[in-house]
């Protein structure tokens, strides 16, 4: 199945910003009869006139409103994304088909949307594994998010084929995805699946369970509403972080989420 790509993996900024487009030229007005605007048409021809000019005599007027425009925006979106995390809480930390890892019963719960081909993924993944070193109490929820091609996909249906068959190898299987550099076909990913541990005949067998899309199409469709556009993003408390973050913002943010 083909995935939407309207996700784009996250630019190398430690937390990403939201990347809003620039508003298409708006249709121009219907010109209002002079007699509604209270002008002749030769003084209403003037008015145009002076605006006109005035424009094109300070074009940073146009900035400006431009950039007032997409400030406007971008709380919008932040809105939506705090109401959405409301909304989608049960499912975005206790969806039965995501992975855990840490604590399951642990007081704060991290969730983190992903892409085994994503470099800034790859680059949070020692923060990650520290963390659940120190802190035994943080419940670690992984969101299967492929949006960087075919090999994506199949290193998610992999990881998910292992947390059916065995769940206590898949942090493990986890991280040497992560590690991996080059292809993540399914030879590549069923040689790494054998050097974890794991039996490659059924890793393959259980790739191809429908369940598996379904449970990727979910995590795709949830970070649309979220209005995540791009991986790494994390979710801790009420807080969500879009971008690649170390450890010490990971540890700041469970402190805060714990105070809450």
């Amino acid at each position: 199945m083909k995935y939407p790509l309207a996700l784009t993996a996250a630019a190398g900024l430690l937390v990403a910003p939201l990347v809003l487009a620039a508003p298409a030229p708006a249709a121009e007005p219907a010109k209002a009869p002079a007699a509604a605007s209270g002008l002749d048409e030769g003084q209403t021809r003037a008015v145009e006139a002076l605006v006109r000019q005035y424009i094109l005599d300070h074009p940073e007027v146009i900035i400006e409103s431009m950039q007032n425009y997409q400030i406007r925006q971008q709380l919008a979106e932040q809105e939506a994304a705090t109401a959405a995390l409301a909304t989608h809480r049960d499912e975005i930390k206790n969806d039965a088909s995501a992975p855990v890892a840490g604590n399951p019963k642990g007081d704060v719960t991290v969730v983190e949307f992903f892409d085994y081909r994503c470099a800034y993924c790859k680059r949070v993944l020692p923060s990650v594994q520290e963390l659940l070193a120190e802190d035994k109490n943080v419940r670690y929820v992984f969101k299967e998010l492929p949006i960087l091609g075919p090999d994506s996909v199949t290193a998610s249906r992999a990881a998910l084929a292992a947390w059916k068959i065995a769940p206590e190898t898949y942090f493990a299987f986890h991280a040497a995805l992560m590690e991996a550099r080059g292809t993540l076909g399914e030879t590549e990913v069923l040689e790494i699946a054998r050097k974890v541990g794991l039996d490659p005949k059924k890793v393959k067998e259980g790739m191809a369970a429908p369940e598996l899309e379904q449970a990727i199409q979910r995590n795709l469709e949830l970070a649309q509403k979220l209005r995540i556009q791009g991986t790494p993003a994390f979710i801790v408390g009420d807080a969500l972080v879009p971008g690649a973050i170390d450890l010490d913002q990971l540890k700041e943010l469970v402190a805060t989420a714990r105070k809450g």
